[in-house]
């Protein structure tokens, strides 16, 4: 299991994946994702915020990071942090705990970039996964209605979040 920034040949199952995911939501009546825009995830790859996660010579997981995120976070961005968006596991790759393995990376990444928080969002109170990221070690900080959303993808555009921390 080895964790490299994706490549721009990654891109198409990059997007793969978020459709599985997106499918996925549906199916479970989540929040879904929109499509995002491809434009997108090849700024986050240029700017090596974009990861896999390989195992067996497969992409097992993709998310992307970022240094801010002032429309989610408000005033609590001024704090050092590392955020994770939009993580996506392979199918095959289900059941396998790779959010603690993302957990993992990301506390040694944020350590050398000097943060003292790795944060995550989720649209809606997704009892679900709350329970499933405060078992990966993370503070469930609660609900915020999102307020300035108009650079943000759709699925956020007048939405509540479930705000979640982990102290590095």
């Amino acid at each position: 299991m080895n964790i490299y920034n994706s490549q721009i040949e990654d891109i198409d199952r990059i997007f793969e994946l978020y459709e599985i995911a997106t499918n996925f939501q549906n199916k479970k009546s989540m929040v879904a994702w929109p499509k995002f825009k491809r434009e997108l995830v090849q700024k986050e790859i240029s700017e090596n915020r974009q990861w896999k996660l390989i195992i067996d010579q497969q992409i097992a997981c993709v998310w992307a990071t970022t240094d801010s995120d002032p429309q989610i976070w408000g005033a609590k961005n001024e704090a050092p942090s590392i955020y994770i968006h939009r993580i996506s596991t392979n199918p095959n790759f289900r059941g396998r705990n790779l959010v603690k393995e993302i957990v993992t990376w990301s506390k040694k990444y944020a350590q050398g970039r000097n943060k003292k928080y790795i944060r995550m969002d989720t649209v809606g109170e997704n009892i679900g996964l709350i329970t499933h990221y405060k078992k990966c070690g993370f503070d469930f900080i609660g609900l915020s209605k999102l307020q300035h959303t108009s650079e943000l993808p759709l699925h956020y555009q007048n939405a509540t979040v479930s705000l979640f921390q982990l102290a590095v």
